[in-house]
């Protein structure tokens, strides 16, 4: 994946973050909502910084792939079961 789209894609997604933040009071500033789960999704709120990170990029591709960026949850959902998306969550936090 070039540059150009990566730089595309994160870009797309805090475009995302700014309309949601209007409507979820409840998410700190700095950290985004995201919905989490294959079938039944789970609200994480996590720290805009993971927007940087190679791993959480590697889940935005994902989630671009399956949703485009049209997010039936009203915020950013990601496509993955919840253990996989806490085990790589715990690695972002070393």
């Amino acid at each position: 994946m070039g540059v150009f789209r990566l730089q595309s894609l994160v870009a797309n997604a805090k475009q995302l973050i700014k309309l949601n933040n209007k409507h979820q009071k409840d998410v700190p500033r700095g950290h985004l909502a995201v919905y989490v789960g294959e079938i039944q999704r789970k609200r994480f709120v996590v720290p805009l910084s993971y927007l940087d990170q190679p791993l959480f990029q590697d889940l935005l591709r994902r989630s671009e792939e399956e949703f485009g960026f049209n997010h039936p949850m009203g915020g950013l959902t990601i496509p993955c079961c919840e253990e996989a998306f806490n085990d790589l969550t715990a690695q972002l936090k070393i």
